[in-house]
């Protein structure tokens, strides 16, 4: 099994800044692709980015050139800076990750979720 461990959510004005981080524990062989997912009231969830184990990034449009995704493979955690935040920002945001658990088997496991409110 992989836990997740999401931490840095919380209120923010318009404009302002924060950084998700998300660490990987558990039994596993290794990390593959990890990345965030975000999900607003009323509205679809929403790939925010993705970074694979040899750190190619994938943004969705909303967030490229205001958002970074980054990931420290030594501590098997995933961060995602948040700059330049607008209200259309404030979700629940999820981080994600592909563990290979064995040769044969993998296993995508899921955040608790952080929230992450902007407003003014």
């Amino acid at each position: 099994q992989v836990q997740l461990v999401e931490s840095g959510g919380g209120l923010v004005q318009p404009g302002g800044s924060l950084r998700l981080s998300c660490a990987a524990s558990g039994r596993f062989l290794s990390i593959g692709t990890m990345g965030w997912y975000r999900q607003a009231p009323g509205k679809q969830r929403e790939l925010v980015a993705s970074i694979t184990s040899d750190s190619a990034t994938n943004y969705a449009v909303s967030v490229k050139g205001r958002f970074t995704i980054s990931r420290d493979n030594a501590k098997n955690t995933v961060y995602l800076q948040m700059n330049s935040l607008n209200p259309e920002d404030t979700a629940d945001y999820y981080c994600f990750t592909s563990a290979r658990l064995s040769q044969s088997a993998s296993y995508t496991s899921w955040g608790q979720g952080s929230q992450v409110t902007v407003s003014s």
